[in-house]
């Protein structure tokens, strides 16, 4: 069984899936990717891993660093599970970049290269947004580059971790 809950957010609506006992999808409302794990049976209902995850949010959203992280359950290939757990690796505050992901999953994996824009396909299908921090990779020059919910939401999030400044 799959349920999903509403939160509002200062950016706009997020919701998010679970399986019961974990976080399994978090997208902001109409993003690129939206609900892509999110079965169309899902029930609504207001679960305590959801309660914990609304006020992970609402610590996130008052300009502070949650110091905790609800569970969370990741689906996907092999290749896109470990970068999602590159991800978790960001710290609040703190960016990288597509080709740093990539160099640490080629050292990882033994290789000698791994493309950038590989990282950039599984970073984009985050299913778990904002505590799953795909906010925080930049283009190799540091701009604010490719974000399915939308640039002016990376903008906005990087902004409140103090991370970025217009």
């Amino acid at each position: 069984m799959q349920y999903q809950y509403k939160y509002h957010s200062p950016l706009g609506d997020i919701t998010m899936a679970s399986n019961g006992e974990a976080i399994t999808g978090l997208w902001f409302d109409g993003q690129k990717y939206f609900g892509s794990n999110l079965s169309a049976d899902s029930v609504c209902q207001k679960l305590p891993i959801f309660l914990e995850t609304c006020h992970w949010l609402d610590i996130y959203f008052q300009g502070q660093e949650p110091d905790f992280t609800p569970a969370l359950s990741l689906s996907g290939t092999d290749f896109r599970v470990n970068v999602w757990n590159q991800l978790k690796k960001i710290p609040y505050g703190e960016t990288t970049t597509y080709k740093q992901i990539a160099q640490a999953i080629a050292r990882q994996q033994n290789l000698t290269h791994m493309s950038a824009q590989a990282i950039g396909g599984a970073v984009g299908h985050n299913p778990i947004s904002i505590i799953i921090p795909c906010h925080r990779v930049l283009g190799s020059d540091k701009s604010l580059t490719g974000y399915a919910g939308g640039i002016d939401k990376k903008r906005a999030l990087l902004t409140l971790e103090g991370t970025f400044s217009d």
